[in-house]
């Protein structure tokens, strides 16, 4: 069928796109090598679509379905809405995307090579063409083209070759691709989403989020839309959640199981009413979370993944909690993240801390998480890890909201409206980096946890590269006891540069210490939860990996929002690669994609470091 043609289809309604299909995340080079290939006539791939009846086609978008037999989309989504943006001059109805990857596409008459727009190297140069503005012209309007050429004197001798590249460039609309159907009544949405994981098995799948949602929004078409719109929400106040992660909150509300073919049998007002209660109660969550333990955006809060069994019990307890659940309730929280309980399987560990919640309700979970980890007393060597990517940073992070930490420099408490966001978040190191780097100290020890503590940017500054023997004394003076709150042992030969090992031992001493302390408040006088022999050691030689410093976090979420930009997934900071038998951390991506950073890439770029100028590649996370 000619591409023309199905564009013609796309616009009737005789064409459209499966509800469970990702949106668009090709880029411009992919755009660039489609045209160019079509060009040169090489084949780019035939299209596979589902003929299914209308009235029980869930399709993405609100453009037009004619009655009878739709046509929907398995594999060239990526490829038609390429050719329908560039050739149409806008997107189709369906599409769901970064519309710039196919706006300004240009060819160039002389070299054949497509680019996009960028006005140095175009202007003025009559040999540039609008793809897009060629092919809406057609060939009634080729002419105009044409005479544009013609009135260039210089380029006379070569006007009939060029007339010829027009042409074949116009011609991209008449090449013939191929299509084959899936028909049949056995084929229902759950044998086509197999299918379609088939064909598409160089990229990534569909995960059993899309396809459960796929089955939402056939009975209620808005209802990604309306999530997406509540995602948007929590990214504004600094938690970047996903679309999989909301349905597993909203599955746990419903059902109290984390896998999503529990949802098959509920009906859209089932579905509306669970989204209702499940966002109530994660905003709860995060308010208990940020509010009580300090742990007020994304970089800082770990086991996300503990959030669905949290929501489970506030919408069981109508988010009506005594001072002694939500404090023991957060306990485990923060418990939960410290040990990694939700590094590896997520879907069977959240099933089994739901079966505990269900017979024993907090009593349970905790139960269930000491039967799993043992002890949960925290030990000085916990705090050995390094970088702004450790599991126990995000518990330096809390200690100091719980605790009351000081800034040196004006004496004032570290409260939330002060620290505002990570970005606002002056992460100070004790003994200066440049200093230690002179000493020959690897990098995991001069940007260990116990190196780090949180002071404002004007205490910062003043501070700069002095050496603590120098600074720790004027601070001190000027405000006694500041220096205390954030653990900083006071002996005094601790604070010399010779000493910088045993300082660190210190201070894990006394962050492990008051680590302990804040969780005996949160548990009311219950601390035999805290006793027993931890069955998992801590680890003592540093994981590969992790964020060191605010100008290589800052890097990193500017190459973060850039992918966004392009129309991509946003990646999870500091991703915790961890043995999924066991939750022990084996390594931190300072930047991953879990799912991929592009679906139709074979072997996606998953995580990014660039301290040391390399990806990573693995798979079946």
């Amino acid at each position: 069928m000619k591409i023309s043609t199905i564009l013609d289809h796309i616009d009737s309604g005789h064409m459209a796109l499966p509800e469970f299909q990702r949106g668009y995340v090709w880029s411009g080079d992919q755009v660039r090598g489609l045209f160019d290939s079509l060009y040169r006539r090489h084949p780019v791939g035939g299209l596979l679509v589902w003929a299914t009846e209308a009235k029980t086609a869930a399709q993405r978008g609100d453009g037009p379905v004619v009655s009878g037999i739709v046509k929907l989309l398995l594999d060239g989504q990526q490829r038609m809405t390429s050719l329908y943006g560039v050739i149409r001059g806008k997107p189709p109805k369906f599409f769901d995307g970064n519309a710039k990857a196919f706006s300004g596409l240009h060819f160039h008459l002389e070299n054949e090579t497509f680019s996009f727009y960028q006005p140095l190297k175009m202007e003025g140069d009559p040999l540039w063409i609008d793809v897009s503005t060629l092919m809406q012209a057609g060939t009634a309007g080729l002419g105009g083209f044409v005479t544009k050429l013609t009135q260039q004197p210089e380029l006379g001798p070569k006007i009939g070759i060029y007339v010829g590249r027009l042409s074949q460039l116009l011609g991209i609309s008449d090449v013939d691709l191929h299509i084959e159907e899936v028909t049949g009544a056995d084929k229902s949405l759950d044998v086509v989403v197999d299918i379609f994981n088939r064909v598409n098995s160089g990229g990534t799948k569909l995960s059993k989020g899309d396809l459960a949602l796929a089955k939402i929004c056939a009975d209620w078409p808005e209802a990604r839309d309306t999530m997406k719109s509540k995602l948007k929400d929590w990214a504004q106040a600094d938690f970047n959640f996903n679309l999989d992660w909301l349905l597993r909150s909203l599955n746990t509300v419903l059902t109290g199981e984390a896998k999503f073919s529990h949802l098959d049998n509920k009906t859209a007002e089932d579905i509306q009413d669970g989204l209702k209660r499940s966002t109530k109660a994660i905003d709860t969550s995060l308010n208990l979370i940020g509010g009580r333990l300090g742990l007020d955006h994304e970089q800082v809060l770990f086991g996300r993944f503990a959030v669905p069994v949290m929501v489970r019990f506030l919408d069981q307890n109508k988010g009506q909690l005594d001072e002694k659940q939500r404090d023991k309730l957060l306990f485990w929280f923060a418990q939960a993240g410290m040990w990694g309980r939700y590094s590896g399987n997520t879907e069977s560990t959240i099933d089994e801390d739901l079966a505990a919640l269900e017979n024993g309700g907090i009593d349970g979970l905790l139960t269930k998480l000491r039967f799993w980890r043992g002890g949960l007393r925290i030990e000085p060597e916990h705090f050995t890890g390094w970088s702004l990517g450790a599991r126990f940073y995000p518990v330096l992070y809390m200690l100091t909201r719980m605790g009351g930490a000081r800034d040196w420099g004006t004496g004032i408490e570290l409260k939330a409206n002060l620290l505002g966001k990570m970005s606002k978040l002056e992460v100070h190191h004790i003994f200066p980096k440049a200093q230690l780097y002179k000493l020959d100290y690897k990098r995991a020890e001069v940007n260990a946890l116990a190196n780090f503590c949180f002071q404002t940017k004007q205490t910062n500054l003043e501070i700069s590269d002095r050496l603590p023997e120098e600074y720790f004394a004027v601070f001190e003076q000027r405000h006694p006891g500041a220096l205390a709150t954030q653990w900083i042992p006071m002996d005094k030969e601790l604070w010399k540069m010779k000493n910088y090992r045993d300082f660190l031992e210190a201070r894990k001493e006394l962050l492990a210490a008051e680590a302990n302390k804040r969780m005996e408040e949160l548990l009311h006088g219950e601390t035999h939860w805290l006793d027993g022999t931890a069955t998992k050691k801590a680890l003592t030689i540093p994981v590969p990996g992790g964020i060191s410093s605010e100008a290589e976090e800052a890097q990193l979420t500017e190459l973060n929002d850039w992918v966004v930009s392009q129309g991509l997934p946003r990646g999870e900071m500091n991703y915790d690669f961890a043995d999924p038998a066991t939750g022990e951390q084996q390594a931190v991506f300072d930047l991953a994609w879990p799912n991929g950073i592009q679906e139709e890439l074979p072997r996606p770029c998953q995580g990014v470091s660039p301290t040391y100028a390399i990806c990573w590649t693995w798979c079946a996370i």
